[in-house]
């Protein structure tokens, strides 16, 4: 019901900014064509009033159309709501022209295509600002408010990007009573010339499981590594043997090596960890007993209450936010850390969600997002994460922006015209009909 709410007040949102634009457009060639605005300050003027004129229009439908009810007096209108309809609208203008615009340029992201882009997320801006700040009843969310500045202060990264309202908290589905227990732990990690940090990243996890009397098996695919990462593998396997590898048979990438992991995994449950100690071992074992409670994915977020960065790059770190509210907006989360590619799945949501498609590291995108929208159940826990102390860091954002997107976007796609064909709901019918 909520998503269905909330997909008919975006909806309605778009087609009110439509109409405004439309307005804007109309204005424009109204006082230029027809009453001769032709000389650089007359066509400055008629751009200003337009402008102000069809921003004006469109608070007013939203006020009336999209955030209906509220209070309907002076003050509130005109000496609250709409000055602040004015900034949203004009932070997600500069958003738009001195931020979007110019990063999906360095992207080298086609120029038609920044622009729809650039559009759709400086609109989704406007919208996440108006629902969250504008159009909110005061007399009705005092005690919300008050709520937040008692119980979650803004702390250090979340103040970049607000988590939306009780985040920490929201389970997206209820857990599966009669799912199988998880027995057997795997983790997939990939590794690139990662001889500085191998080692230490698969003996800290080993020495966290096996203190919890967890069972387990630790999968290393080497992409093809240059330096000593496989000779130290071999080393490895032959003392512990609960750790094998193998190496990768597709060509080199991120995405290529987690998927040669996933399909050669033997476990229960398969968690994504990275090679370098990015991901705390005793996230591992959180997600590990969150699981046990019947979801069929469990995914961490360093950007909740009780998550954490260390180190975090700050150019990164702000894209990361962008991003990952991008996707929030787009799909209707509650959901901030679609990024990361530590999270857990049970073997049937990977057998679910394959073929996989990616490449490169928007794989970490493709795997929540196909198991959020084919409707397999979910829960979010905090994690830390800390930047690596040695070694290189293989992803480079101005490579990875548009393979992010199209992953992004040919999931939304199949999420709106698949008519569900791919939902885990259809997919037991279609086997009950064959039975």
């Amino acid at each position: 019901m909520f998503k269905k709410f909330f997909s008919l007040k975006i909806l309605k949102f778009l087609l009110g900014g439509g109409l405004a634009a439309a307005l804007n457009l109309a204005l424009i060639f109204l006082l230029i064509e027809k009453f001769n605005f032709n000389t650089p300050l007359l066509r400055n003027i008629a751009n200003v009033f337009s402008i102000e004129i069809s921003l004006v229009f469109s608070f007013f439908i939203y006020r009336i159309w999209v955030w209906t009810g509220g209070i309907w007096n002076f003050k509130e209108v005109f000496l609250r709501q709409l000055p602040l309809y004015h900034v949203s609208a004009g932070v997600a203008v500069i958003a738009r022209i001195f931020l979007i615009f110019p990063l999906l340029d360095w992207f080298g992201v086609n120029y038609a295509i920044n622009t729809l882009i650039g559009v759709l997320l400086s609109a989704s801006i406007n919208y996440f600002i108006s629902d969250r700040f504008v159009f909110k009843n005061p007399s009705k969310n005092n005690n919300h408010q008050s709520q937040i500045i008692n119980s979650s202060d803004t702390y250090y990264p979340e103040s970049l990007a607000p988590a939306l309202s009780g985040n920490s908290k929201v389970r997206k589905a209820e857990p599966q009573k009669l799912s199988k227990p998880i027995n057997t732990l795997s983790l997939v990690i990939p590794a690139y010339n990662e001889e500085d940090c191998i080692v230490q990243t698969v003996n800290t996890i080993s020495q966290f499981l096996e203190q919890e009397n967890i069972d387990y098996e630790i999968l290393v695919v080497n992409d093809n590594s240059k330096d000593k990462t496989e000779e130290l593998l071999q080393q490895m396997n032959s003392e512990n043997i609960r750790l094998r590898y193998i190496n990768n048979y597709y060509p080199n990438g991120f995405g290529f090596a987690v998927r040669c992991g996933l399909e050669n995994f033997t476990g229960d449950a398969v968690a994504v960890v990275m090679a370098d100690s990015s991901d705390a071992p005793e996230d591992i074992v959180s997600y590990y007993h969150k699981l046990q409670e019947g979801y069929d994915c469990v995914f961490g977020s360093r950007f909740i209450k009780g998550g954490k960065v260390i180190d975090y790059p700050s150019h990164k770190l702000f894209i990361n936010r962008l991003a990952n509210l991008f996707v929030q907006i787009l799909f209707g989360l509650n959901f901030n850390d679609t990024t990361n590619a530590f999270k857990i799945y049970r073997k049937e949501v990977i057998e679910g969600i394959s073929p996989l498609i990616s490449h490169h590291f928007n794989l970490t995108v493709e795997l929540p997002l196909k198991a959020i929208v084919r409707g397999y159940s979910y829960t979010t826990i905090p994690i830390t994460w800390r930047n690596r102390t040695t070694g290189v860091s293989k992803l480079k954002l101005k490579e990875m922006g548009s393979r992010y997107l199209f992953i992004v976007l040919y999931i939304w796609l199949e999420k709106h015209l698949s008519r569900g064909d791919y939902h885990l709901n259809h997919k037991k019918t279609v086997v009950k009909s064959k039975a």
